[in-house]
């Protein structure tokens, strides 16, 4: 049996357990777990659903590593990139956001700090948007000249 019969099967397995809990959890109901009786039932699945969420991630992780390692040109771009990444990212916070400190709506008072990461998650997500725009408007240009 080769891996990928091995994989359909465990996601199909994992997909009938997954449907048990929704069952259960659909039949404690809504205001039962409100009331805090059905919390420890949620709680448990809460953990289920941590523990193969933590498996999933470790499995790709463990999976890209490998591809990585195999491959160093792989490793080269994959490094280059996070790089760029991370460069764009500290231009971001340090060169462009600025912190203030904030009162919320629910009286709480955001940080300077939490401010300006905020700003700067902001400035990096247009920034990264602005940039595939420009690559792709550059492909399509560059296909039509073909």
């Amino acid at each position: 049996m080769n891996l990928q019969k091995l994989l359909k099967i465990v996601a199909i397995v994992i997909g009938v357990i997954s449907i048990f809990f929704l069952g259960s959890i659909i039949s404690t109901g809504d205001e039962a777990i409100k009331a805090g009786e059905g919390s420890s039932t949620i709680n448990t699945f809460m953990y289920v659903s941590y523990i193969i969420l933590a498996i999933a991630v470790a499995i790709v992780l463990i999976f890209t590593v490998l591809n990585l390692v195999s491959n160093t040109s792989g490793l080269k771009n994959t490094l280059i990139g996070a790089g760029a990444f991370l460069v764009l990212a500290l231009l971001c916070y340090y060169g462009f956001a600025n912190g203030v400190e904030t009162t919320l709506k629910d009286g709480d008072i955001l940080s300077e700090s939490g401010s300006r990461l905020v700003g700067a998650g902001l400035y990096l997500f247009y920034s990264l948007a602005v940039i595939a725009g420009v690559i792709m408007l550059g492909f399509g240009i560059k296909k039509m000249a073909k």
